[in-house]
């Protein structure tokens, strides 16, 4: 009895011991969140790795649904409307379904939790085509990658082995943001420098751009960095000398607060008129 009561608490003790083991995931998962345009992107997939084996066209055979990673569905938010590659896609989580093929991919977005498991047809919500393109190196890991980003645009890479497939991200920020602009310059407190910088940096009307700055100046006399965006804005629309005053304002104000990066921005400006 006594030898049996020590085999039993001898197992209990090794199975405690095994429970306590931390293995890393064959396939960790990763999340990326990105602010773009006027919201955000969230990634949420698991990564594989190649370990020794061709991917694409045998673990991942071509034309065939792919879960796009490994373990739960892959996911991608967006956190406003944007187009995937030229299509309309609403606010919203959706999974990532695809389909490899040799010299195009078939891109499937769908509720979260379709994966190509229980995918069914019709399931898909938004359809595709994306382009596959051959790098000159292998990747070990399936990594996606957010890239390539301006304001209103950025990438969506799918990168394993030797293939990179890119998937254009656009939202139409301009509309968005022009609409705010006529909103709030109607009321009080008006934000005169967010205004004129966009209309600055998107080309927008400079007759109106340079009201706005001066309106801001006149709110923030000592800001060096709203005397430098009127600065900028009398040398685009042609005005050397007033932009070499400004910028030269700018720079006396700027030394003064000690930003020596406003200095050189300045010093750069008036080099380049």
């Amino acid at each position: 009895m006594k030898k049996l009561f020590v085999l039993l608490l001898l197992v209990v003790t090794i199975g405690a011991t095994a429970q306590s083991i931390t293995m890393p995931q064959p396939s960790p998962t990763q999340t990326i969140t990105q602010d773009f345009a006027l919201s955000k992107v969230e990634v949420n997939y698991s990564r594989p790795s190649a370990k020794g084996r061709t991917i694409f066209g045998d673990l991942v055979p071509f034309d065939k649904l792919w879960r796009t990673g490994a373990n739960q569905p892959t996911t991608l938010m967006f956190g406003e409307d944007v187009t995937l590659n030229g299509t309309a896609v609403k606010a919203g989580t959706y999974s990532l379904i695809t389909k490899p093929g040799k010299t195009s991919w078939t891109i499937m977005l769908s509720d979260s939790k379709v994966s190509s498991a229980n995918y069914k047809a019709g399931d898909e919500m938004y359809t595709f085509m994306a382009t596959p393109v051959k790098l000159p190196m292998q990747v070990e890991t399936f990594t996606i990658m957010l890239s390539n980003q301006t304001a209103n645009s950025m990438e969506i890479d799918l990168i394993w082995a030797d293939v990179e497939v890119p998937i254009k991200v656009e939202s139409d920020i301009d509309t968005k943001v022009m609409a705010q602009i006529d909103k709030v310059m109607t009321g009080d407190n008006l934000p005169y420098f967010n205004a004129a910088s966009y209309y600055y940096e998107n080309d927008k009307d400079m007759t109106k751009a340079m009201m706005w700055a001066e309106k801001a100046v006149e709110q923030q006399p000592t800001a060096y960095w709203v005397a430098h965006l009127k600065a900028k804005i009398q040398a685009k629309s042609g005005d050397k000398k007033g932009a070499m005053m400004t910028a030269k304002k700018s720079m006396a104000l700027a030394e003064k607060a000690g930003n020596m990066d406003y200095v050189k921005l300045n010093k750069d400006l008036m080099g380049s008129m």
